[in-house]
Parts: C-alpha cells; structure tokens; sequence
C-alpha cells in the first residue's frame, strides 16, 4: 500500500539522505530563474508527458478545488487539493510551483506567470533535458489522450498531433481518446507515428479475428489476439528497458464501441502479471516500466496486486504529482507517478539502475511555462503550417469572459455551466446534461472567448446534441451511475472522469453513500422539487450509446455566445454536498 502522510514524514530524513525524495519536494521557493535545473543523476532517464489534449500553443489550466477520496482514498495523493495539496508535498506556497499545482490564487499567478505548455516550449525543455543527459540516455514517453481536444486535431482527424509528437521525438506512447476516431484511422495514425505504440489489453474479438480486417498491420498478433504490440525493448544508456502499455480499460464503454467495433479494452491483473512475467523471462530487462491510462487510483490499485514493474507513469485522471506514490506488493515496490494534462508538465525521472535492478532514483514534475522557455522554431513552424487552414475559424471572437471560465473539478466548472446554459437556450430544454470531461482549457477574465476556446471544450467525434423527455426517474439513475463510476471506493469501478454537468437543476450529493443513495433533493431552478414518474425537456450532447441527431455542440455553444456577447455566470448548477466536512479533497466550495 501507498505511504500514509505520517509515515512519509517519519521517512522524510532518512530517504531524503538516501536520495528517495525528488529534491523540489523539501526545497525552499524556487525561483523561475532556476526552475529548470534538474542536476544529472544516475544512468537512466525517463521523460513523461500525459493527457497533452492536442494544445500545441500554450494555454491557462486551473487545477481542480474539488478532488474528493472517498473511503480508503481519503487524504491520499491525488485527493488533495489547495493547502492541503502544497502541505501535503512539502511545496512552498506563493511561489511559482504552487501556482502550477494548485487552483491557489490561479487569476493573479497566471497574470503572474504567464501561460503553461505549447509544443514549441515543451520541445525546448524536452530537448534541453536530453541534451544534458547525453545522446541515448532518455526515452520520453506519452501516455495518451493525444489526438484529441482541439480542432486542428478534430479536422485532421489526429493527423496533426502524430507529426508535432514525432517532431518533439516521442519514443514510447499508449492511447485513449485515440481509439475515438474509425478504427481505420486509429490504424493509420499509429502507422506514421515514428514511435511505438504499445497497448497490452486491446485485443481483437474472437468473432473479429477469422476476418480481421488490420491483419496487416504490424502490431497485430494473431496467436495473442493482440491488437497492438504489449510492449516494446529499449536500450537506455547501456540499461535494457521494457515499456509495457495499457489503454484506457474502459474505452468502449465511456466511449463509443461503435468507432472500434473489432476492439476489447479491461483491467486484467491477471494478464498484466502474464505480460510482465513474460518479458522478464524472455526479455531479461533491467527495468520494467508501465506506460499507463488507468487513472491514477487504479493505477495504485494495479501497483498493489502486479508484481515486477518498478515504474508506473500514469495518465487520464490529469493529477499533476510532484512526487511519485510507493506502493509494496508481494515481491517489493513500485513507483507510481501522474504527470497532469494539457503539456503544462514533463515528468523527469533520473534512476540509477545496476545489476538489472532500480537502486535509486531522482523525480521532478516541470511545470512548462512559455514565459520561461522560448519557443523551438522548428515546432513553431509547424503548429503555424498545421493551424493555417483553421486560422480565421478558430481565432473568430464570440464573446468576452467576465470571470474566470474553467472545467476541472469533481463538480460544475464555469465553463461548464456555459456549455450548459446554451443547451438549455438554443433548445428551449428545462434540464441540461453535459459529460464531466477533464480536459478543457481556462480563459481569464477580460479575454476574448474564441472558437478556438469552444473548440477546446467540446472537440470529439460524437458533439452531436439532442433534445428528448426524461422522466425524474431516468435523470436520477444518469446522476448516480455517473455518480458511482466517480466515487465507489473500489478503483476499479471507477472510470476517472467528473461528474456530469448540469443546467436548470439543483441537488444534494452524499459522495461517501452508496450506489443509488447519493443524489438527493433534485430541484429546478425555481425550486420545483424534481418527480420520478414525470417528464421533463432534456437537452445534452456526447451520447455514447448512439448517434444523436442535433447539432454539434460547438455550433450551440457558439451561437448562444454571440447572442449574449459577455460571460457572466448568473447561477452556478454545483450540488450542496454531504459528509465532506474536513476531507482535504476539497477547498473553497461554497455549498457544503
């Protein structure tokens, strides 16, 4: 299991002597000036980023002040937030780290600091980072949710994050939102990725595989029944590394199965232990590492239960982690890290591995700020090429934020309540229903809202809208299946989203009941207290079940922001919430 805080604390000297801790953890303020100097260590090094949402420029992200544990989650790492978050990891706060790792004052720190990520910055640090280690002695590693959340990716079909990953020199990557485009796509954007693309439970349906129309393709195993290649070997400054992937577990289910009909996803301990084994026997590694998109929960879970990996760097839940989580097992210890979302981080591992073992390591996750790191002119060169065709749609202004609009939160961000309010609008809807995505920029106050902003927070291959009648009953049952994939105390019923976004509904969540016992006292907007047998006019989007026959999204969204020209929320639709008093996973919620 992973390090309580009190037991972190009673190993704080003697790991920090033995060099267990990354550095930045017990450090004092640093300064910008020195925020990127990330001494040489050991003989290894593994660069990782995650959940990159096809942001080639840079971009504002607020991190969440509600990220809740529940049960045995309480108080651990990721459920801490704000204060508790920077007491939590030993970061100093008012400076320049705490701004990137929290929501702490984020208005007056992104003034501050400026925007985070861009593939033109984050290439400068990527190539600063391996110059430094010397040629052959880094890997750098992408765990997914790549080819997806803008519109150059969306018109492109992925097209246009596959050549900003090769050009950054990606070597090793997994996928979730990936799997979203035709399978024919998928196939195809992998095949002019230079990298590897490794995916150790996608495999292809028995039915599909007397005919399997990619048998072609390199990644496929026949007698495995693997869709894509478990894991790759590379030889990392004289060490062996074997890179295993695992895709998102629950791709076909929060996400149409209709795009990868031939395709089967899950979390299988069992086959993990069968893959891991496998490669220690026949591969001999030095190290093993798993290249993930569980989440982190499930991650820790898996950690726990699989034994032989010493390393896994996480993605999809987009926790930025400032230090790695320890979790025993049966045969030892494994490093669990989250490197967050929307290339705002590059995760940098330095281990020191001898006779085909890990015996140290040094781990920094660097906030990417593009004030701080000038723009590779090559990369920049390329995001212009690529954004050409899109420029005057996606730089049309719509209207102008008078608050801060964000996404990432257990419950409704304002961006969020924006997409919602239009629903209900431009339908004429009473109720409106929208995913709880993670991914989704942030535009300050003061800021032109743009496509380009819209495109960011509803960009998938399934934006169509609709407007039905649902009866009390049926909104309720939405409320708490999404509700349980979001707070059952097993991780491996989770599926590491937020909870859906609501307009013109009010109610009451108990996070730590039971499946069914969570949602209380739904209400409209007027008070209206919310009947289980009658109908109400629905609006939503992102139906996964099926095609849905409205418009998409965007289109909505965009045409209610040029009616209405200035952003104001007039009522956030975030639910009073129970049994949460002292949980450090939540800060500066009004209504609790």
């Amino acid at each position: 299991m992973s390090l309580s805080r009190r037991e972190f604390m009673r190993l704080m000297g003697i790991a920090g002597a033995a060099g267990m801790f990354p550095a930045s953890v017990f450090a004092a303020k640093r300064m910008p000036a020195d925020l990127y100097e990330v001494p040489k260590f050991g003989n290894v090094t593994l660069l990782h980023i995650t959940d990159t949402h096809a942001q080639l420029n840079p971009v504002y992200f607020r991190e969440p002040n509600v990220n809740l544990g529940i049960g045995p989650a309480f108080g651990k790492a990721p459920h801490v937030v704000g204060e508790a978050f920077l007491k939590h990891f030993g970061v100093d706060p008012g400076g320049i780290e705490a701004h990137a790792f929290t929501f702490l004052d984020f208005d007056a720190g992104a003034e501050q600091y400026g925007a985070v990520g861009g593939f033109a910055h984050l290439k400068t640090l990527v190539d600063r980072v391996r110059t430094e280690r010397g040629d052959g002695n880094s890997l750098l590693l992408d765990g997914g949710d790549t080819w997806q959340g803008s519109g150059t990716a969306y018109w492109t079909r992925g097209m246009d994050m596959v050549g900003a990953t090769n050009l950054l020199g990606v070597d090793v990557m997994t996928g979730h939102w990936e799997f979203t485009y035709l399978d024919e796509e998928v196939i195809k954007n992998v095949g002019e990725f230079k990298g590897d693309f490794v995916a150790q439970n996608v495999k292809v349906r028995e039915e599909a595989l007397f005919d399997y129309r990619f048998a072609d393709f390199a990644g496929f195993d026949e007698d495995l029944g693997r869709a894509f290649k478990p894991y790759t070997i590379k030889e990392v400054g004289g060490v062996k590394v074997a890179v295993v992937g695992q895709a998102f577990p629950y791709t076909p289910i929060a996400n149409p199965q209709r795009f990868m009909p031939d395709w089967t996803f899950g979390i299988d301990d069992g086959s993990m232990q069968e893959v891991v084994d496998r490669v220690r026997e026949n591969e001999k590694p030095d190290l093993v590492v798993v290249l993930s998109h569980n989440g982190m929960d499930v991650d820790l879970k898996m950690a726990s239960r699989v034994t032989g990996i010493d390393v896994i760097f996480g993605g999809h839940t987009h926790d930025g982690m400032p230090a790695p989580t320890i979790v025993e097992n049966a045969s030892g210890k494994t490093l669990v890290t989250n490197a967050g979302s929307n290339g705002k981080f590059l995760g940098v591992m330095d281990m020191e591995v001898k006779d085909g073992k890990l015996v140290d390591f040094r781990y920094r996750l660097l906030p990417v700020f593009s004030n701080l790191l000038a723009p590779n002119a090559e990369m920049v060169e390329y995001i212009t090429g690529v954004r050409a065709p899109y420029k005057a749609q996606l730089e049309e202004e719509l209207a102008t934020a008078e608050e801060t609009l964000f996404r990432r939160g257990n419950f409704n961000g304002t961006f969020d309540q924006v997409i919602c309010d239009a629903l209900r609008k431009v339908n004429d809807a009473q109720i409106s229903l929208s995913p709880g995505f993670r991914w989704g920029t942030t535009v300050l106050p003061g800021q032109k809202i743009t496509m380009d902003n819209v495109m960011d927070q509803t960009c998938i291959t399934y934006p169509e809208t609709y407007r039905r009648e649902m009866t009390g009953a049926e909104i309720k049952l939405i409320l708490e299946d999404v509700c349980d994939n979001l707070f059952n105390p097993d991780p491996y019923v989770q599926q590491g989203g937020d909870m859906v976004r609501l307009g013109g509904l009010d109610y009451v969540c108990d996070p730590a009941a039971s499946m069914g016992d969570r949602i209380l006292d739904m209400a409209l907007d007027d008070g209206t207290k919310i009947e289980a047998d009658k109908s109400y006019v629905v609006a939503g989007w992102a139906t996964v079940g099926s095609q849905s026959p409205g418009e998409p999204i965007w289109e909505t969204v965009a045409t209610y922001l040029r009616d209405i020209k200035t952003v104001k929320i007039e009522k956030l639709n975030t639910p009073k919430l129970k049994n949460v008093a002292g949980n450090p996973g939540i800060a500066d919620y009004p209504f609790m």
